[in-house]
Parts: structure tokens; C-alpha cells; sequence
């Protein structure tokens, strides 16, 4: 997949299908939307386009409403991937686009991309104080070169899955149905920081991640789950919190990766979460907590075993 900061002229790709939507998180309304524009564009031997912006509309709007990420940018561009998409367009959002009129985004999708097809869901917005809807793409779309299509919105338990609910569904600890939701496990990508080396010197070494303060998170506890790292898939042991069997008092994610001893400092991983195991603790001692660790190894075995 080739990825696109700007707006770049894409009109000799053509026949283009273009999935338009922010896809935070990619959940299975998203994948809707994002593998019917794949299926358009190999109908017709053209090519799948992704139009996004790279920071969410607002963060520049009203940075005191900005909701938490579920996926970072970079995670939204492997699982775009993953789906068989030919670009990834993700530019800035900008004060100066936030003033284009519907029309005038219209025209910039013409000028650039010339879709034959555009692809959305129900409840995507375009233009000025999103005054752009679904019915005004539909009715503009022969105007400007296209045929529109919206795609229904997916339900669970009667009810559209969307990013917002799946955040409530991280915040509370629902990981279960958050990754139904999402159609994968939750999943976070973060570069590898020095940390005390005290699960090194405890017979558990960990890759240590600090938390963003704009990223969805789940609560503190100890949980089973699959890292991804150069392209393979290792079984991991992860916590998230405090650590307060000795006293630590910044939030992060410690992952211990079963039979792995290299260090990762500075490395991007991916951490996929499969199961919560337990709260977090305060232990007695570092006796103690190596025995509970040994314990969630043994319940992790299950899970990594469960989940291939």
C-alpha cells in the first residue's frame, strides 16, 4: 500500500474507488466501507483509494472536545493494509480546509483522484461545520463524476458499532466485546523506553511503552496477549500500570514476550490484547509477585493457546 501525506494527483490510476471516513480504530463498520471500495476498484482492475485526514478534525475545531484515539495512525495504516487497500491518502486537517465548502472538498476529490466510485458511511460529514451529508453526496455525485455509496451502518445488539462506543467499551474494561466490535483484538503500537530493568532482574524481562495521554486505554491489570514485531507474532504477558509493588507512579505498559530476550529499546511494537487475567496488585514482597507471575504465565498458556 502507498501512503500520501498531500494532496496528490492520482487520476491516471483510474477506474478510482475511494473510501472516505476517519477509521479510528477500524472496526467493522469501517471494514464495510473500506472492503466495498477494494471490491469496486478489483471489479473494474482500478485501484482502492483511502482518503483520511492524519489528526482528527477536532483536534483543530475544539481540542477540548478531541475524543481519545482507539488506533493510532500508524495502526489504522497496518490494518488498511492488511485489507488489500492499493493508497492510503491521509492529510492534515487544517483551519483553511475546515473553511471549504462541501462543493469545494467535492472539487478538490475531482481534481485530484477523479473517483468513479466514492464510498462512505451513514453518518459521514464534509465541508464547513460538516454541512456536507450523505444525501448531498448522493445528489452531487453525477456533477462531480461519481456514483455514491453509502453503506448501512453494522449493528451489534441492535445498536450501530461506532469508535465512541467502543472507547466507553475500553474505558469500562469490556475488552470482549470491544474487540468484536472491533473484529481484532485491541491493539496498540508504541516504540520501546528504558524502564527500571526489574523485570530482567526478576527472571521476566519487559518491553516498556508509555501511554499517550490522547490514546483509548484499558484499565490497570495484568493481561494475555499476542506482539507483533518484525513481521512475526510472539505470545506476550502484559501489564498495564503503576506498578506499585514498588511504588512507581507513571502509568505504562510493561510486556513480557514468552522465550524472548532481546532488546528492543527505541523498536516499534505492536501489542494485541486478547484477555484480561487479573487486577493489579500491590505485593509483599518481589518473592511474591514473581509467584504470581508465574501463576498468569500458566493462565496466559490457555489463552495464547485458545487464540492461535
Amino acid at each position: 500500500m502507498q501512503v500520501y501525506a498531500k494532496w496528490t494527483d492520482l487520476r491516471a490510476r483510474a477506474p478510482i474507488a475511494v473510501a472516505l471516513g476517519m477509521f479510528d480504530g477500524v472496526h467493522i463498520g469501517h471494514q464495510r466501507i473500506v472492503h466495498r471500495a477494494v471490491e469496486l476498484a478489483k471489479a473494474e482492475g482500478g485501484t482502492s483509494v483511502v482518503f483520511t485526514f492524519r489528526n482528527h478534525p477536532l483536534s483543530v475545531l475544539a481540542p477540548q472536545s478531541l475524543p481519545l484515539q482507539v488506533g493510532s495512525n500508524e495502526l489504522r495504516e497496518q490494518v488498511l493494509a492488511s485489507f488489500g487497500v492499493d493508497i492510503l491518502l491521509a492529510i492534515p486537517f487544517t483551519r483553511e480546509l475546515a473553511q471549504q465548502s462541501p462543493e469545494e472538498f467535492l472539487a478538490m476529490l475531482r481534481r485530484y483522484l477523479a473517483p468513479h466510485y466514492v464510498v462512505t458511511g451513514p453518518n459521514y460529514t464534509f465541508g464547513k461545520k460538516g454541512k456536507g451529508t450523505r444525501r448531498m453526496l448522493l445528489r452531487l455525485g453525477a456533477k462531480y463524476g461519481f456514483h455514491a455509496e453509502i453503506c448501512p451502518a453494522v449493528l451489534r445488539d441492535g445498536r450501530p458499532v461506532s469508535s465512541t462506543r467502543i472507547r466507553a467499551l475500553l474505558s469500562k474494561g469490556d475488552l470482549a466485546e470491544a474487540n468484536a466490535l472491533l473484529g481484532n483484538p485491541f491493539s496498540f503500537i508504541g516504540r520501546v523506553v528504558h524502564g527500571e530493568r526489574r523485570g530482567r532482574t526478576l527472571g521476566f524481562p519487559t518491553a516498556n511503552l508509555m501511554i499517550p495521554d490522547t490514546q483509548a486505554m484499558l484499565p490497570n491489570g495484568v493481561y494475555a496477549a499476542h506482539v507483533y514485531l518484525d513481521g512475526g507474532k510472539l505470545d506476550g504477558l502484559v501489564n498495564i500500570g503503576n506498578n506499585p509493588t514498588f511504588e512507581g507512579d507513571t502509568r505504562r505498559i510493561e510486556v513480557h514476550i514468552r522465550d524472548f530476550d532481546a532488546m528492543l529499546y527505541n523498536k516499534a511494537i505492536r501489542v494485541a490484547f486478547l484477555q484480561k487475567l487479573r487486577e493489579e496488585k500491590k505485593f509483599a514482597s518481589a518473592e511474591e509477585l514473581v509467584r504470581q507471575i508465574q501463576k498468569d504465565r500458566l493462565a496466559a498458556e490457555t489463552v495464547w493457546a485458545q487464540m492461535g
